[in-house]
């Protein structure tokens, strides 16, 4: 029984499977060849702050066109939003790869461009950020891959260390200290267990055992017995797993219960997104698991703006758009020649986003302030709200 999928698990792989292309895109390890310290270009208070939006389109791919329109829309409310601050946003194409990312970034350099605004993908991110550097330009990035935040390039997408820090800070706060982790063998997998590894460790938790898992049905098929009976040798009272409704968490959720470990006898806990896409919501597995997302309230404000000035819903990472722009006009509204520096993207208090406040960390990694939720009949509850400020000084 184990060895099929149901159609209902067919049909949600199919749904998710855009969307999980572009995870494991932007996740796959670069090395970091960038540099430059992060400096930043000095700007005129007096005058509009030039700005370069760099989106995947021209490469003939349709996915990327509307990722790249949904981007440039999320600008350019965040610029309608502005107040005090002009912002002369100028929009290049990458065709979604490296070679063409770079070429655009020098062009937009060469025409005054302040500061760079994407690319989506690791690899073409990390080639901006080369070409960038010697002319002190910094990056903010749309990518989620750490691997490549140094110098002078940021990731703005949602990291894997920030959600298992959250996680794991509200397990440890409702008594849970024996942690298991269940990842995939991939790079994204063994990047998210050593997020999970890292948070726990700070806690003053335990990692009672660690299972992976090839990334094919088989491969979660086989591990299973494993998972159950390490879980079960280390008395983990928490199982953190990494895998997406793309990948393993269908088969996870629905094996695990039927093999004697349910959620009814360990808190599952996800890595990832257990509300996207929808249906997700539908898995018998997932009812009761914990997970991280974004201020719920201010997504859907975001998403309802977004969709009334354009006729249709933004694209998932739209958001991140809208965030870098908040940004740069927040911090260009205090009238300051070093406004885009990289102590000044980095100051403490952060910023507010479409997903509530984050804030940029010297690393090139970022912090964003997020709620813990669980589902419940199938629909999703918050049970830790987001934060409304951060504590402390950004490092």
């Amino acid at each position: 029984m184990f060895a099929v999928l149901t159609s209902a698990r067919k049909v949600l792989w199919r749904v998710v499977a855009l969307f999980s292309i572009l995870v494991l895109a932007s996740c796959e390890a670069i090395p970091v060849a960038g540099g430059g310290g992060g400096k930043g270009q000095r700007v005129d208070p007096g005058a509009p702050v030039p700005v370069a939006l760099l989106v995947p389109r021209g490469g003939g791919n349709s996915g990327d066109d509307a990722l790249a329109r949904s981007l440039e829309n999320a600008a350019r409310l965040a610029i309608a939003d502005l107040q005090g601050v002009d912002v002369d946003l100028r929009v290049y194409g990458t065709a979604g790869n490296a070679a063409q990312a770079q070429q655009s970034a020098m062009q937009a350099i060469s025409d005054g461009a302040k500061i760079i605004l994407g690319p989506v993908y690791a690899e073409s991110a990390n080639a901006v950020a080369v070409a960038a550097a010697p002319r002190s330009v910094n990056v903010l990035s749309f990518s989620n891959n750490t691997t490549i935040a140094d110098g002078n390039l940021w990731v703005l997408g949602p990291t894997f260390q920030n959600t298992a820090n959250r996680l794991v800070s509200y397990a440890r706060g409702q008594g849970k200290s024996r942690f298991m982790v269940v990842h995939a063998d991939d790079v994204s997998g063994q990047l998210g267990n050593q997020a999970i590894q890292q948070a726990v460790s700070r806690s003053g938790g335990s990692i009672v055992g660690t299972v992976s898992h090839e990334f094919s049905q088989e491969g979660v098929v086989s591990a299973v017995p494993r998972i159950v009976s390490t879980a079960r040798d280390g008395d983990a009272d928490a199982i953190f797993m990494t895998a997406n409704s793309a990948g393993a968490l269908p088969l996870l959720t629905q094996m695990l219960p039927e093999a004697g470990l349910g959620p009814d006898v360990t808190q599952y806990i996800g890595l990832t997104r257990w509300d996207v896409p929808a249906q997700t919501l539908d898995l018998p597995g997932v009812q009761n698991g914990w997970f991280a997302t974004p201020d719920p309230s201010k997504t859907a404000a975001f998403r309802s703006r977004y969709q009334a000035a354009n006729g249709e819903a933004p694209h998932p990472i739209a958001g991140l758009a809208y965030d870098g722009i908040a940004a740069i006009g927040a911090l260009a509204s205090r009238g300051r020649q070093d406004a885009l520096s990289a102590s000044s993207l980095t100051q403490g208090a952060g910023f507010e986003g479409t997903g509530g406040i984050f804030r940029l960390r010297a690393d090139g990694t970022n912090e964003r302030g997020l709620a813990v939720a669980t589902i419940r009949n199938r629909q999703v509850v918050v049970i830790d709200p987001a934060p409304r400020a951060f504590g402390g000084a950004g490092s």
